[in-house]
């Protein structure tokens, strides 16, 4: 994961968490640097547990997609209330196919 430094989570919108980059549209399917977010850790962590590369290629390729995504809306629900410095265990779910 590359570092992006503490700040606003472009995701959940936590302020002083620690952030990585998050490729929009991933590499393999053709994203670049210029399709890039800046999210915490445990977003980040969450959106791959539950999204395969191809899903988030396709259908969830900006903020206000994942922002509007049902189950994504459920954690940033929860992840909103929880203090900046906390890394949750994030489980991973069976992906879903399309």
């Amino acid at each position: 994961m590359a570092k992006a430094g503490r700040g606003r989570c472009e995701l959940c919108l936590r302020d002083h968490v620690e952030r990585t980059i998050h490729h929009l549209t991933p590499r393999e399917f053709g994203g670049g640097p210029e399709d890039t977010s800046k999210l915490c850790i445990p977003c980040h962590k969450q959106i791959h547990a539950l999204y395969p590369n191809s899903e988030l290629a396709i259908r969830l390729n900006a903020i206000e997609k994942l922002q509007d995504d049902p189950e994504m809306k459920k954690y940033l629900n929860w992840i909103k209330k929880q203090p900046a410095g906390k890394l949750p265990r994030i489980k991973k779910s069976g992906y879903r196919r399309l």
